[in-house]
């Protein structure tokens, strides 16, 4: 009996569930997450109490796999953090990079050597460019998050808030295969040291606000600056996305000036900051983009 793509690819995803790896749908023949953006969230059906992320809605469940792939044939993604997974992305050098420029598994190695052990042998995976996916299982109790070049150039790493591509999907550059297919290994303890985020002086005082505005408007924009200064780490996404969206109400009805909003919630994040400013400023911008658009709605069908 021949395979169609949408068998095997929930055959993938079956697979990948029945190790405990929290599966969510991406584009067909993509790398994105299928379903709504957050900026185009209806807010109705499953995101009617909120927009629900690719990672609040990975499941295990084998009955709602098996009814998402009967409508298309989904790439499969695998949420690291819910799964418990810590992975190690090795990227591959672009085409306009000098040549014998180091990529991902090279730097990797040479990280490894520079601790004292070699590459960890784990569950690995080759990705359609070329790359490999190196996955661990995170210690009992961390909840480590992704990053970007922390531990050295062309070396990311998935956890919480974010996802990979799993074995068996497919995109124009390429199919994820599995290249070692022992179970993931633990985190090893130099590994975790380095990517657990240091931990931060405690901050003094709240930072200062300049705003023209006054009265209740001024003292949520203050109230959510210092929510953000001081937010711990592994909490400061969510906490500047909230801040975000509650004042992008304030925007909405004229009480706070947008810039004044964005400049003042941009440098409370950047004074504890454990990722770029780009970073931080996109969050801004999604959340109050939200929550505007919502108020505004509101406001004209009132």
């Amino acid at each position: 009996m021949n395979q169609t793509p949408r068998s095997v690819l929930l055959r993938a995803a079956l697979d990948a569930a029945a190790r405990g790896w929290h599966i969510i749908p991406l584009r067909p023949g993509d790398k994105r997450p299928a379903g709504h953006a957050e900026k185009y969230c209806p807010g109705t059906g499953r995101c009617a109490d909120g927009h629900k992320t690719p990672e609040q809605r990975a499941t295990t469940d084998p009955e709602l796999l098996a009814a998402a792939w009967a409508q298309q044939p989904y790439n499969v993604g695998i949420a690291t953090g819910p799964a418990g997974l810590l992975v190690v992305d090795l990227d591959t050098l672009k085409p306009q990079e000098p040549k014998g420029t180091p990529d991902g598994a090279a730097n990797f190695a040479a990280l490894c050597e520079r601790a004292g052990h070699t590459v960890p042998d784990t569950y690995r995976v080759r990705t359609a460019r070329g790359g490999e996916h190196l996955y661990f299982t995170q210690p009992p109790g961390a909840r480590l998050h992704s990053t970007a070049g922390r531990l050295a150039k062309k070396i990311d790493t998935r956890g919480w808030g974010g996802y990979v591509v799993a074995v068996g999907s497919t995109t124009p550059d390429g199919t994820y295969t599995v290249l070692d297919d022992r179970a993931p290994a633990p985190l090893p303890d130099w590994l975790h040291a380095a990517l657990t985020p240091r931990p931060r002086p405690a901050q003094g005082g709240t930072l200062a606000v300049t705003t023209r505005a006054s009265g209740y408007a001024a003292a949520a924009l203050r109230g959510e600056v210092d929510n953000v200064a001081h937010a711990a780490d592994g909490a400061r996404n969510a906490v500047l996305l909230r801040a975000a969206r509650a004042l992008g109400r304030l925007v909405a009805s004229g009480d706070l000036d947008r810039e004044e909003v964005e400049e003042a919630l941009s440098r409370a994040a950047s004074a504890n900051a454990t990722q770029s400013q780009r970073y931080y400023d996109d969050v801004i911008t999604r959340g109050l983009d939200w929550s505007i658009a919502r108020n505004t709605a509101g406001r004209r069908a009132a």
